[in-house]
């Protein structure tokens, strides 16, 4: 078995959206195997919990700031900061994500919103660390997408659309940033334990398992280590020939067909992940 315990020394990773419940475990796990990890998020009490469960960035290894993807200042200014600590970027993970959506009756403005944080926000965060990786030789990019951009949903209508979109999105960026040595995939999870499903239970597991099972193969929910694997294998050497596709960790839910025995109306037909 290859020790992976050290694949991403002195390797600086760049998380945006890395507070989430799902943000946190990815950041960890890339601290955990050597990396210098900068945290950016809208949620600084979640940036703070993940700051004292690694002893407070004691080692200097990671670092968290404000990070807002509808401002452009916000997104130059966090990257500059980063690099200019650890030296450089080598990964970025783009895993911010705006939920707001009315499906069909949507308006301007939540369209605006949801598309602006989903795809615009990560765009910006690929143009504002390029250089930085062109610098260090080429890097790595996930952007993080979901099984609601391959499929239709009835109820949805913004956050499917934007999810679509970064899958297509992160295709052109592989070929556009090949010539930089720079490596552009997807991760496209489905349900897994995340704020969502905590906010829609009560943070009842239980609940989440029996309304998933029907929708997967393997009939559970993923968990947050499972999806931050996926990440982690992506952004590693070990997918070196890897680039402009997208890793599904959805426990064979995008692979299914039909309503899976499930009504649309289902309340717990829940977002993906945080």
């Amino acid at each position: 078995m290859t020790d992976t315990a050290s694949r991403f020394k002195d390797k600086v990773v760049v998380i945006a959206g890395g507070a989430t419940l799902i943000g946190q475990v990815i950041a960890k796990a890339f601290h955990a195997e050597g990396a210098k990890v900068a945290v950016g998020d809208i949620d600084e009490q979640g940036g703070a919990e993940l700051l004292a469960d690694v002893g407070g960035g004691a080692d200097g290894r990671l670092g968290f700031r404000h990070l807002d993807l509808a401002d452009d200042g916000s997104i130059a200014s966090f990257v500059e900061e980063a690099s200019d600590r650890f030296g450089g970027v080598d990964v970025l993970v783009n895993m911010a994500c705006s939920y707001v959506d009315g499906g069909v009756a949507s308006t301007r403005d939540q369209w605006l919103t949801g598309l602006g944080i989903n795809v615009v926000g990560p765009a910006l965060m690929v143009e504002a660390v390029r250089p930085h990786m062109k610098r260090r030789g080429g890097g790595a990019v996930v952007n993080i997408a979901s099984v609601a951009g391959k499929g239709a949903r009835s109820d949805l209508l913004v956050y499917p659309a934007s999810k679509a979109a970064v899958l297509h999105m992160t295709k052109c960026m592989a070929m556009a940033l090949a010539d930089d040595g720079i490596r552009a995939n997807t991760v496209s999870p489905s349900w897994t334990w995340s704020k969502p499903l905590v906010e829609r239970t009560g943070n009842k597991r239980e609940w989440a398992a029996r309304a998933a099972e029907p929708l997967h193969m393997l009939k559970r929910f993923a968990e947050p280590e499972e999806l931050a694997a996926g990440v982690l294998f992506l952004c590693s050497d070990a997918a070196s020939f890897v680039t402009g596709t997208d890793l599904a960790v959805d426990g064979g839910y995008s692979s299914m067909t039909g309503d899976r025995g499930v009504s649309s109306g289902n309340h717990l037909l829940l977002y993906p992940a945080d």
